[in-house]
């Protein structure tokens, strides 16, 4: 039996739109007709082609079938089912569960006229479409299809295709376009939704366009989701400039890769809104003359490439638009968002008609050569805008402003991230010029790169005199115990503040050990010995800027006492090796760092009386001179600040007295507590660092006031043990605190 029913007619070229209502039904073979009845077919059964009307019901378990046209009747395909296409028209349901339809010879696998689907777990592939769902004229409802269970539909022009007022809803699927010219998923003037899902176009990922029997609005809403074309765009929208209408474009934490680089093509007068949330895109949006894009980068996304043409741009939240040239937009909103010109190294303009809102522009400059990103408004700008702009080590040429955003007018406000820039040896603030905005040298102080280096070259003189000390907390009180050879070991901990005169202000933690052994000579009034020991000592320059500096040191000493008349003399050499770090907090968030070792050489002399008093009471005068040259050295930063060190010299005289009393407390213990008031000078105030060429001085010169107090123990005839405190305070040098515990063992 030979049946010929009317089918409805699919396009036969991408881009033109459906006829609707004058459209055929294909032919059929040996069609079997169910008029108002049902059948089931289980596995086994003849294969047939089938022919449904009148609410009718077809029920395929685990059985084949060619071709299934139903008119309002039901279709349900169930698990191991395999059908030929299947076309369902006028309020029919289809509904296909782990089960394969087939299209072939210019078929659509599954074919949806003004009815309902839903596929779910299956495979369904056609020679034209894989899936359809259209109405059949202006005055029915659309169909409505549901992709499900990680079901995978292909077809030769299109995954799947969708017409005015018709919805596809995909989830955990796939759709594909395997032709040349294929699209992944094809609507006119209709709605899909994708979840967690993939669909791919051999040409276009999604083509959008009208449907011109029934111009509507058109909706592609993705969620987790991944669009590519493989040979062209991600999504094209094309109205062939036939009537005004609208599309809106939907991501959510969704990918759209594109061969052309290309991720939303607007054209033929289409009017796009495109709105991306939680996605990370990389590619560019193009809109053709006479067609208009708005976009909307919102929670988290960021978008890498241009912008060519686009109407309006609204960056919100902690969003970002990462430019990838020279680029151009109508109007731009940031509401907490930022742009971004692109990597430090190229330099890139932006145009913009009318820019509002709250945000960020994060930017580079090459003060040296002049070379800037700009912003440059056109029209009126209004808001308040931050400017990260990346800092750099190299040094800007002398005097010269450089423009980073011009605007025609309005009353915008823009600051710097931070307060300033970081550009070689200085750090430049922010001025308005006009109606412009610039960089202004008038503006410089030092940077923090700049700092931290002339801490560096300034910390080994604090770090060797923390080291040194003097005689009593470096060995205790030898008078309780003269003319014996030993050995002593003591820890220490010092806080230096220098003050900003100096040249840099930066706070210093310094800790330590030293280790010694000595013999008596003669009579035991010398001691000759030596002693060798390790300090780190920290930096704190303040805005994430800090230094380390570790000192390992060897000397020796000789030390004269007259048990008699009360005289001594001390006098020690000391050689060191430092390993000095720098770690710099730049103004635009990033980090750079540098290190350098060197060699220090310095000597102390110290001479005093012991007096006696009544009661067990003493007072010791003393007079030290110490005298250290540390090494000059060329380094650099890892951003290409260059600095060169020469030698650092301090010359430090200091005059005092000590005052204490002895006592026993048993028989073999014997106390000594002391005070003692001293002030020192510093006499070295020349200290050159170069950066950059640019000269400064490091300046630790001008008196200080020293107080200290401590007690010494001897705890038998062979041990004894002491502890020292000591402040200072001066012009540049303050020690608020220096502790050191020690021992030594007689032999």
């Amino acid at each position: 039996m030979h049946l010929n029913f009317l089918s409805l007619s699919l396009p036969a070229l991408k881009g033109r739109a459906l006829s609707l209502p004058a459209l055929m039904f294909s032919s059929f073979t040996l069609a079997a007709p169910i008029v108002g009845g049902s059948v089931t077919l289980n596995n086994g059964d003849p294969v047939d082609s089938w022919f449904l009307s009148q609410n009718a019901t077809l029920t395929v378990n685990g059985a084949e079938t060619l071709g299934i046209n139903a008119d309002s009747s039901t279709v349900n395909v169930n698990a191991g089912g395999r059908t030929g296409a299947i076309s369902a028209s006028n309020g029919s349901v289809v509904n296909v569960s782990g089960a394969h339809v087939t299209g072939t010879s210019g078929q659509t696998a599954l074919e949806l006229v003004s009815s309902q689907g839903r596929i779910d777990n299956s495979t369904v592939s056609g020679d034209f479409f894989g899936v359809s769902a259209v109405r059949f004229s202006t005055t029915q409802n659309g169909s409505t299809l549901t992709i499900s269970g990680n079901s995978t539909i292909t077809g030769v022009d299109a995954g799947a295709f969708a017409s005015s007022h018709s919805v596809i809803d995909l989830t955990d699927s796939s759709l594909e376009g395997t032709g040349t010219t294929g699209y992944g998923l094809w609507l006119q003037s209709a709605e899909a939704t994708a979840r967690n899902s993939t669909i791919t176009g051999a040409k276009d990922g999604v083509f959008i366009e009208l449907d011109q029997t029934g111009v509507a609005p058109a909706a592609l809403n993705l969620d987790n989701t991944t669009v590519q074309g493989k040979n062209g765009s991600a999504i094209v929208v094309d109205f062939d400039n036939f009537q005004q209408s609208t599309a809106t474009v939907t991501l959510n934490n969704s990918r759209l890769l594109a061969s052309n680089g290309t991720l939303l093509e607007v054209k033929g007068g289409a009017d796009v809104s495109m709105v991306v949330n939680a996605s990370t895109l990389n590619g560019n949006i193009v809109t053709q003359t006479g067609s208009n894009t708005d976009l909307t980068l919102q929670n988290g996304s960021v978008l890498t490439g241009r912008l060519d043409n686009v109407a309006s741009a609204t960056i919100n939240d902690t969003s970002q638009w990462v430019l990838v040239g020279d680029s151009q937009v109508g109007k731009l909103a940031l509401n907490g968002g930022a742009v971004k010109f692109g990597a430090d190294n190229a330099f890139y303009q932006l145009n913009v008609s009318e820019l509002s809102g709250n945000g960020r522009f994060i930017m580079g400059t090459d003060l040296a050569t002049g070379q800037t990103d700009l912003l440059n408004v056109t029209g009126s700008a209004t808001g308040s805008h931050e400017l990260l702009i990346a800092s750099s080590g190299t040094e800007p040429a002398a005097g010269q402003p450089v423009t980073v955003v011009k605007t025609a007018g309005g009353d915008a406000q823009f600051s710097l991230v931070g307060g300033v820039v970081d550009q070689g040896a200085y750090s430049y603030a922010l001025a308005k010029s006009g109606n412009d905005w610039i960089l202004d040298p008038s503006t410089r102080v030092v940077s923090p790169g700049t700092r931290s280096v002339l801490a560096l070259f300034n910390t080994p003189l604090p770090t060797w005199y923390g080291e040194l000390t003097s005689l009593r907390t470096r060995m205790g009180e030898l008078r309780m115990n003269p003319g014996r050879s030993g050995a002593w070991g003591r820890t220490y901990g010092n806080k230096f503040q220098i003050a900003d005169g100096s040249g840099t202000g930066y706070d210093q933690t310094q800790r330590g050990f030293t280790l010694g052994a000595d013999a008596a000579l003669g009579e035991g009034q010398w001691l000759v010995g030596v002693m060798g020991g390790h300090s780190a000592s920290d930096l704190d320059l303040d805005a994430g800027t800090s230094g380390e500096v570790d000192s390992y040191y060897l000397g020796a000493y000789a030390t004269w006492l007259d048990p008699v008349d009360g005289y001594y003399a001390d006098a020690v050499l000391k050689v060191n090796r430092f390993r000095n770090e720098a770690k710099v907090g730049l103004s635009d968030g990033g980090r750079a760092k540098g290190d350098y070792d060197n060699t220090g050489v310095g000597g102390s002399i110290e001479v005093g009386r012991h007096i006696k008093l009544d009661g067990g009471y003493f007072v010791e005068p003393y007079t030290q001179w110490s005298a250290v040259t540390v090494q000059g050295k060329d380094f650099s930063l890892d951003n290409n600040l260059q600095a060169d060190g020469g030698q650092a010299r301090s010359l430090l005289g200091e005059v005092g007295v000590t005052a204490g009393r002895n006592f026993k407390v048993q028989d073999d213990i014997e106390l000594q507590p002391y005070v003692r008031v001293a002030g020192a000078y510093e006499f070295e105030k020349n200290n050159e660092v170069t950066v950059n060429d640019n000269v400064f001085k490091n300046n630790l010169s001008g008196s200080r006031v020293k107080l200290g107090a401590g007690i010494a123990a001897s705890m038998t005839d062979k041990l004894q043990i002491h502890a020292d405190y000591e402040y200072s305070d001066g012009k540049n040098f303050r020690q608020p605190g220096g502790l050191t515990l020690g021992l030594r063992y007689a032999f």
